[in-house]
């Protein structure tokens, strides 16, 4: 995944699943991909070392990644968005069904 995809989705993940992290796993997160502010300026902010952000913001992304494999909140809004935009292009109601199944698969 390029960097600037891979920033994209986690930003996209972090909208749907940042309730789910801690303050910490937070602040990190919105300081390095928001913010975009380097490892080494998060550091002395918190007076920790380079190393233990890089680590966090490491088990952030990969939380963020198993809460969308497990929950798939974007993948359904994607999929819903995707669904809507064919009914308004084709007229097509039947795809309302397709629309409803989405909700129904949990």
């Amino acid at each position: 995944m390029e960097t600037l995809d891979k920033k994209e989705y986690l930003n996209q993940l972090f909208d749907f699943y940042e309730p789910l992290l801690t303050e910490k796993q937070r602040l990190y997160f919105e300081y390095y991909y928001i913010e975009d502010y380097s490892l080494q300026e998060i550091s002395e902010l918190y007076k920790v070392s380079r190393n233990a952000i890089f680590d966090h913001l490491k088990k952030v992304e990969q939380h963020l990644l198993d809460f969308e494999q497990k929950l798939k909140l974007l993948t359904l809004k994607n999929q819903r968005l995707a669904l809507i935009e064919k009914i308004k292009t084709s007229g097509d109601l039947t795809l309302l069904d397709a629309l409803r199944k989405l909700d129904e698969t949990w």
